[in-house]
């Protein structure tokens, strides 16, 4: 930690301080692709004028008093110490910049942040690649914030690309939130099924945590430091148009059919690698939105003390186990998509989720902040990945007058082997795998991926077939 304070001044809430210890420490890159050759003039305005205004967290550093307890402590900020730009002293290929870009993210991934300046970098990548004609890369430590809170940071930022004097629509709890797909349940379940589920849940979630992890397989290591490991990073690009086509022909949601790819995907990776592997027991970690509402707010109304959406880290995990592959999903893929939206629905709708947030309150109020981080450490290293979702601005806009053609974000520091992280972006969809370096083969995750998205939209359009 920085420096001891006789008081801190702001408190860390309890899930920012599971997030910046010596067993997890998580930091989030958020990636936005140049249509245009940027100007890096225009770093320290954007900075000073738009940034650092939306939350006092950005111009903050991490403190702790005597006791332990860490908090926030406003400093002066220079900008320019916070932007960084790669230069290279020599002409390259496109392909060969993909290649620089790559390891420059999995470089600053493992970096830690100066704990004597506030917790995030600007990273400019100037040079052209086959996504941009350069790349800005913002890091920021999870402390800081969640998902949600960073991307209402991006909205604050940007503007609409086509007509800047046209204020960022912020998408809607319509577009952001159906029927079946809610966060929480409003009304305490009432029947007898519901309570013994939402108990059994709990307590197969108490128990993966606790004593029974995942098996190894191709895609869990089981290296207690995978946090602290190097990490890859791909993505995939894919319409929002085909996923609701599934979506719509199933009755599911954008997110059931997205995570039940991801489990196929995963599942003809592990088959490819080790058949074997193919049956072992492996579980995912999807991050829940624990707000009132899922609509991005301004940032003025989440910094107001009774908003429905505030800032900061407000999540749960939800525990999904990952079907195994066999003859008959295989035949039909759609059955993972099915699965995932059963098992979905089901822990939405159970207490486990809220149950686990009240277990860690209390292990943080009774036996103290580390043991609370020892549990939140058990959650994430016993499961094999963590599936977290964005939905990002409808339309086209812009960062300091640089159109942006592309965006998406990854989570490093997990101490999981594999991140999927899902981005919307003017109706397209962006799924970043982080994986750790040499254990995984992030290119033939990428194509098993690319397999399980043609075998689940080819089997859609047979089930719209055959209903004709």
């Amino acid at each position: 930690m920085n420096c001891f304070e006789e008081v801190v001044p702001t408190p860390l809430s309890p899930m920012a301080d599971y997030l910046s210890s010596s067993l997890i420490n998580v930091f989030v890159l958020g990636v936005l692709e140049s249509e245009i050759p940027i100007d890096d003039s225009r770093a320290e305005p954007l900075l000073k004028n738009a940034f650092l205004p939306i939350s006092t967290r950005f111009s903050s550093i991490l403190v702790m008093d005597k006791k332990g307890n860490k908090g926030w402590k406003q400093v002066d900020v220079n900008v320019k110490e916070h932007i960084k730009i790669p230069t290279f002293t020599y002409t390259m290929p496109l392909k060969l910049y993909d290649e620089c870009l790559d390891e420059y993210m999995s470089k600053i991934a493992m970096e830690q942040l100066p704990l004597d300046k506030p917790l995030w970098e600007m990273h400019i990548f100037k040079y052209p690649t086959s996504n941009a004609a350069g790349t800005f890369i913002f890091k920021l430590h999870h402390a800081l914030g969640d998902g949600y809170s960073f991307m209402t940071t991006l909205l604050s930022c940007v503007q609409n690309a086509e007509n800047p004097s046209v204020p960022i629509k912020f998408p809607s709890s319509r577009s952001v939130e159906s029927k079946s797909t809610k966060i929480m349940p409003k009304l305490l379940p009432q029947t007898v099924s519901m309570m013994f589920k939402s108990a059994f849940d709990f307590g197969w979630s108490l128990l993966k945590d606790s004593l029974i992890p995942d098996d190894q397989t191709p895609i869990r290591s089981g290296h207690k430091d995978v946090g602290f490991r190097p990490m890859s990073v791909t993505d995939v690009s894919l319409s929002l148009g085909n996923i609701k086509e599934v979506k719509d022909k199933l009755k599911v949601s954008v997110n059931d059919v997205l995570v039940g790819v991801i489990f196929l995907g995963i599942q003809l990776y592990m088959s490819a690698k080790n058949h074997k592997s193919s049956r072992a027991e492996s579980t995912a970690l999807v991050l829940l939105n624990t707000r009132k509402i899922r609509a991005y707010k301004s940032a003025e109304m989440m910094d107001h003390t009774n908003s429905e959406a505030p800032w900061g880290n407000r999540f749960h995990f939800m525990h999904v186990p990952m079907p195994m592959l066999s003859d008959t999903n295989y035949l039909n893929p759609l059955e993972y998509v099915l699965e995932a939206n059963k098992n979905i629905n089901r822990k939405r709708n159970s207490l486990a989720v809220p149950l686990t947030g009240v277990l860690l309150r209390l292990l943080n109020k009774i036996r103290g902040p580390q043991a609370a981080t020892n549990y939140v450490y058990k959650i994430l290293n016993n499961t094999s990945l963590s599936i977290s979702h964005m939905v990002g601005p409808m339309e086209k806009v812009a960062l300091a007058n640089h159109p942006i053609k592309g965006l998406y974000f990854m989570t490093v520091g997990l101490s999981q082997s594999i991140t999927v992280t899902i981005t919307s972006y003017m109706g397209y969809l962006r799924v970043g795998f982080g994986v750790e370096e040499g254990f995984i083969d992030e290119y033939q995750l990428k194509s098993c991926f690319e397999t399980s998205l043609e075998m689940i939209l080819k089997a859609a359009k047979n089930v719209a077939k055959t209903r004709l």
